[in-house]
């Protein structure tokens, strides 16, 4: 367990030793993405997208950003604050950020790190390197359900363009 203040446990989901930026949010499909950009030391670019955003509280930039779950006691108070009706509480994440130059949270559906070569753009197929979704796993599993091992990862997947539309069997 690792804590911020005094009476805030959370575990640690992951972490970059990169300096995102809020780099975009758009209010239609409430979807926040923080950035990494290429630089010299880094090759790739990572964008850390949220979807399904209900609530956030940000600082501009996160330097050797971590990603935090958050207790059952953090987790009813910003559900609480945020207004989001109850019935959506299973299908809803409390991350925490937490880096050098601050901290903050955002409530959402789903957080996502994608990798890509050049510094603009989105690829046709992005190249996940992690992901996170409740799937229901706080309700059937408890405070524990966030643990990083129990969290459900996606590793980075291709898709061959001439198998698309194909029967795979």
């Amino acid at each position: 367990m690792t804590s911020d203040t005094p009476g805030t446990p959370s575990t640690l989901l992951q972490r970059f030793d990169r300096t995102f930026h809020v780099w975009t949010y758009g209010v239609g499909h409430s979807q926040l993405l923080l950035r990494a950009r290429k630089n010299h030391a880094e090759e790739y670019r990572l964008d850390l997208r949220f979807v399904a955003v209900d609530s956030m509280q940000l600082v501009r930039r996160y330097e050797c950003l971590e990603l935090h779950s958050v207790d059952d006691d953090a987790f009813a108070r910003v559900f609480e604050a945020s207004g989001v009706p109850p019935r959506w509480r299973d299908s809803r994440l409390v991350v925490r950020l937490q880096s050098r130059t601050g901290t903050g949270y955002v409530q959402c559906a789903r957080v996502t790190v994608d990798r890509h070569p050049d510094d603009e753009g989105v690829p046709a197929v992005p190249d996940v390197v992690w992901s996170l979704s409740p799937s229901g796993l706080r309700a059937r599993l408890g405070p524990d359900a966030l643990r990083p091992d129990a969290a459900p990862v996606t590793q980075r997947v291709r898709v061959d363009p001439s198998r698309r539309g194909t029967d795979r069997s």
